[in-house]
Parts: structure tokens; sequence; C-alpha cells
């Protein structure tokens, strides 16, 4: 890519955290992107805000109703964005032909959908839905390798190995031992785990680093979330369960390390701010100005290190369990962890319970022969395990 070459964006997921984030990053580069399509689930107040600033071609919402009262809005306001609607108009927007750059920020297992569409139009995939590897896995790389999509990891973990790995492919075998991913430890690192049945949403989505959503918050406070990223990186960098390992580094500056045949280690650093990822992502292989403050190492604390405690966190080893597993285990694994999360943001059920009802569900899910082969497959096993999931909700709730 080239300074002078217009990047027209899709934006999948635009009122979230990494949306919001992504279009602040646009809006420091005029000259270098376009804003072609924005979409949202629910948030269509902010998402027609952001219609009148940027003026895309399309916007997409999930529901007809809404739909058909954003396009009124947007017509008194004399804006002439067309409104789409439905999980349809996602793949549409992603695969089509006036979009150079998708960004899939969507959350959980519906993003596996136009990720997919995405990497079979061969567009630069910026990847923040670390569910459409965590559900697709082997069949979404493969859609990458067939679409010739150029796939950008988005989370901040991934996009640190995916910088410090050698940028010949060939190379990684024979110079990369494992990968290691940071993790803050959330909220409740130093709690006492006899208190965490008590633990309110709020409490659980109040992370001391991160400015994330309220289901990656609470995946964060459980370490779910880096489990999905263990996951996710197995896929990413086409690496076995057991080059892939865990620290908490609770000042989350080192956002993650290769080490290397010879035991070295690379690492990248810099501030909590997803705008760098989201920079290096929109500019690679060039970097450009992300609106990140710098890192100040002469004001810097010690940064520390220390083994996951897999008693506080035991959602943590259901991501090799699950990758050691019949294929099939992680979609498995990642709609029930949805479901037990949208319970206890509920009030279904207690914080300390959202492990209970994935380990259940995984235990009780047949996953039958080759099921996991075909999207629609895998789309079966979601919704199955959902509902299994739910049930385990149920008996918990009693």
């Amino acid at each position: 890519m080239t300074a002078s070459f217009v990047q027209r964006v899709c934006i999948l997921g635009s009122t979230g955290s990494v949306g919001v984030s992504t279009l602040d990053v646009l809006a420091r580069h005029p000259q270098r992107f376009e804003v072609v399509a924005l979409t949202a689930h629910s948030r269509i107040d902010d998402l027609f805000a952001q219609c009148l600033q940027w003026r895309p071609r399309f916007a997409a919402v999930s529901d007809p109703q809404q739909a058909q009262q954003l396009r009124q809005r947007l017509r008194d306001a004399h804006c002439a964005t067309e409104v789409l609607v439905g999980a349809g108009a996602l793949c549409e927007l992603a695969a089509h032909p006036d979009v150079d750059t998708v960004m899939a920020a969507i959350v959980g297992a519906a993003g596996l959908g136009p990720c997919l569409a995405a990497a079979r139009a061969g567009k630069r995939l910026l990847l923040a839905n670390k569910e459409a590897l965590v559900v697709g896995g082997a069949l979404f790389m493969q859609a990458v390798r067939e679409g010739g999509a150029t796939l950008l990891p988005i989370d901040s973990e991934h996009s640190a190995i995916f910088q410090c790995l050698p940028e010949d492919r060939a190379a990684w075998d024979a110079r990369v031992a494992h990968i290691v991913l940071t993790a803050s430890g959330g909220p409740f690192r130093t709690r006492d785990p006899a208190t965490l049945a008590s633990v309110t949403p709020d409490e659980a989505c109040a992370h001391p680093n991160w400015v994330m959503g309220r289901k990656i918050s609470v995946d964060s406070a459980t370490m779910m979330n880096k489990a999905l990223e263990v996951i996710e990186a197995r896929w990413l960098f086409d690496l076995s369960p057991d080059q892939v390992r865990v620290v908490i580094h609770p000042q989350s500056i080192v956002h993650s390390m290769v080490v290397c045949r010879d035991n070295s280690v690379l690492a990248q650093l810099g501030t909590p701010d997803m705008r760098v990822p989201i920079a290096y992502g929109l500019s690679f292989p060039e970097r450009i100005e992300s609106g990140a403050s710098q890192l100040d190492f002469a004001g810097l604390s010690a940064l520390s290190f220390e083994a996951p405690d897999f008693a506080r966190y035991p959602g943590l080893q259901l991501a090799w369990d699950t990758l050691r597993g019949v294929s099939g285990s992680t979609t498995v694994l990642n709609a029930a962890n949805e479901a037990a999360v949208a319970a206890f943001l509920a009030g279904t059920i207690r914080f300390d319970q959202i492990h209970s009802v994935n380990a259940r569900t995984l235990e009780s899910v047949r996953i039958a022969p080759d099921e996991a082969a075909t999207v629609d497959g895998l789309m079966q096993l979601d919704a199955r395990s959902r509902q299994q999931a739910v049930q385990q909700v149920n008996r918990l709730a009693r």
C-alpha cells in the first residue's frame, strides 16, 4: 500500500469500542481512507451520528424496524446513506467490490459469516472478532488462503505476535519455539476467590487497563477471553496447542512475546490502547500515527509477570482441552460461554457459575462425525450448544 492509494473501509460493528477506535484512527488520515460502510447491532443513535459525520454509502442494522427508523432519520437529515438490514447485509458489505478493507469488530459467533465472506472475496481483513477462528478454525483459514485475503490480527496480543514473527512464513518453524500471550488478570487477580460468588456485572466490567464492551470485559474477568485467544493463536499462526502459552502481566505494557529456538525473546510493547494494533492493521506494512500516547519508560513502574492461577481461572484450561478434543469442541465452548455470560449480565446466574455452564455444556454436547467440516454443520453445532447451555443456566437458576 502506498500513501496515494485511498483505502475503502467497511467497519462491521462500528459503534463498539473497536469500531469507535477505528474511526478515530481513520479521522487522523483523511487522505488515506474512505469509509464506505458502517454496521451496528442495536446502537442506532450512535450509528446515526456516525453516518452524519462520515457519510458512508451504506449502513446496516439487524432489525427491520430499526432499519426503517434509521432510513427516515437519515432522509430527514439529508444524508444519502443507503440502509441495509439483516445478517445477509453484513456478508454483502464485507464482500462488496467497492470495499478494500474490512474491520471485523462484531462480537461473538455472529461475526463468522461476514468474516468468511470477506476472506473469500480476498479483502484486507482486520480481525478483531476472535470467535471467527474459535468457531471456524480450519474452515476460516482455508477461506483466507483460497480467497487470497490478507489477514491481519487486531487483538493486541495477536498483533504483537504478528509483529514479532519473521516476515517469511517458511522461517517460522525453524526459528520459533513457542509464543507467550500476556494477560492482565482482569479486575479480580488479587481478590479472594471465596468472594467471587458475589461479583456484580458492573464489577466484572471494570477492567483495570482496557476500555471494552461488557461481554469481552466479563471474559477478561474470567480469563475466558484469554482461552479464546489461545485458540485463535493456534489457528492464526498454525501452531500446536503446546506452542501457545500464557503469562499474567498486570501492567498490560508487554502485549505478547515470541520465544525463539535459541531462547531469545522478541516482544512488542506499548501503552494499552487499541488504536495501536488498529493503525498497524490499516497501514501494514507501513506504520501511521495512531493517536496513542508514547510509552514513557522513565515513568513506568516495575513490570511484573506471574504464572496463571488455574484454580482462580478454571476456564483458561478449557482452551487446551478443546483444542486437543474432537473437532468442533471449540465451537461448543464459545457458544456455551456466550450464553453463560449473557445469563450473568442478566442476573440469572452468579459470576462463579459461568465456568460451570461452560464445562457442563462441553460434557453434554455430542459432536457428530464431520459436523465441523462445513459452515452449516458448525452453525447447527453452535445452535445446539447454545440450547444446551441455556438448559444448564436454567438448572443453576432454580
